[in-house]
């Protein structure tokens, strides 16, 4: 069998897994498998290019490098998935609904059905996004560990702020019995 006609089998197991398993509902397996794969390849490829450049694994990661990692993944992921100034990656595959919160947008996935419904779940959901930022931060890690540093310090503090601004609209909002929007729309 040619390494062409291994898709197609493939392609009819996913749409019978899809009629089998969507309940009515449009849920792209297909373009999951496919962002799977994606995901696989991305992940194998870096594992193979860090082992070919000859660069050794920590042993162990240090706490403080682990957190640094872990907020500026969460801060990156959510940036990406919901901030205003990134929603041109987002508009190939999702609609504006409207703010759903503070600085961030609601979207719902544009088209329904295959890879581009696939692609549009994933760039607009942070915990989806998570897995991806998270593995690039790792992978930037191993080859670069200070420059990754510095970029997670930037998202990290970027998160730091943002619990500061709400923490300081809850204070102004309860010593004045209001609240005042100044954190912009732009993120």
């Amino acid at each position: 069998m040619a390494l062409a006609d291994i898709g197609s089998p493939v392609r009819r197991w996913a749409k019978a897994q899809e009629r089998a398993y969507n309940n009515g509902e449009d849920r792209p397996l297909g373009g999951f498998l496919g962002a799977m794969s994606v995901y696989s390849t991305v992940v194998a490829t870096g594992a193979a290019v860090v082992r070919a450049s000859g660069k050794q694994l920590p042993e162990r990661i240090p706490l403080g490098d682990a957190v640094l990692i872990t907020i500026g993944t969460f801060r990156l992921a959510r940036r990406i998935a919901k901030d205003p100034v990134t929603s041109p990656l987002r508009a190939p595959f999702a609609t504006f609904n409207g703010a759903s919160g503070e600085a961030e947008l609601s979207e719902d996935v544009r088209v329904h059905g295959g890879w581009k419904h696939a692609v549009g779940e994933l760039v607009t959901c942070p915990f989806c996004l998570a897995q991806w930022v998270g593995t690039a931060f790792v992978f930037g890690y191993v080859a670069a560990p200070n420059a990754t540093r510095l970029a997670a310090l930037v998202m990290t503090t970027a998160a730091g702020s943002d619990v500061l601004q709400f923490a300081y609209d809850a204070i102004q909002s309860k010593a004045t019995g209001g609240g005042e929007d100044d954190s912009g729309s732009d993120g």
